[in-house]
């Protein structure tokens, strides 16, 4: 119970941040890990986050396309991101029980015009520029989704991903298998 609190007061911190980041733009981005992956959404392309909730499956569908599910109201298609980006350890089945209390689905902001929530194992939280120690412009064979690749002090890699270019790009709309 205390976890689920915990939870609960850390999503409620984010979606503050989320929301004066957007008035005062000192966030750049939402921080997502996917698989083995660390992923850096933009906040103006990124949109509501939910909880996991198991998609219904679609027959003859992609194995990163995981089906789709009732968010709000609303029927969304929902893209399992580390299986799309290659990851070969990515989990296409449904997500294990200890999994399910980090796992959320972001939302494509509405003004894309697409309804798809990309699952992510972890929220992070939001980063500016000054969280990064150096950048990287991505490989010229990189697909055009791909933005830059932050680094951190640490030694961290996170993969920008302009979610406006993945929403209009045939190998991610294509969802047929």
């Amino acid at each position: 119970m205390a976890t689920r609190e915990a939870l609960r007061e850390f999503q409620a911190r984010l979606a503050g941040r989320l929301q004066s980041a957007h008035t005062t733009n000192v966030a750049a981005w939402l921080a997502v890990e996917a698989g083995a992956g660390r992923y850096l959404f933009p906040l103006g392309q990124a949109g509501e986050i939910f909880p996991w909730t198991a998609p219904t499956p679609v027959p003859y569908t992609q194995p990163w396309y995981l089906g789709v599910a009732n968010l709000r109201g609303g029927l969304w298609g929902v893209a399992q991101l580390s299986a799309f980006m290659g990851d070969p350890a990515a989990r296409t089945q449904a997500v294990s029980e200890a999994a399910r209390e980090q796992t959320r689905l972001v939302a494509f902001n509405e003004v894309l015009e697409v309804n798809c929530a990309l699952v992510v194992d972890r929220l992070v939280g939001l980063r500016g520029l000054e969280a990064f120690a150096s950048s990287q412009a991505p490989d010229e064979s990189a697909p055009p989704w791909m933005g830059a690749t932050y680094t951190t002090a640490e030694g961290e890699n996170w993969q920008e991903l302009n979610l406006q270019v993945l929403a209009s790009r045939p190998e991610f709309l294509s969802i047929g298998a």
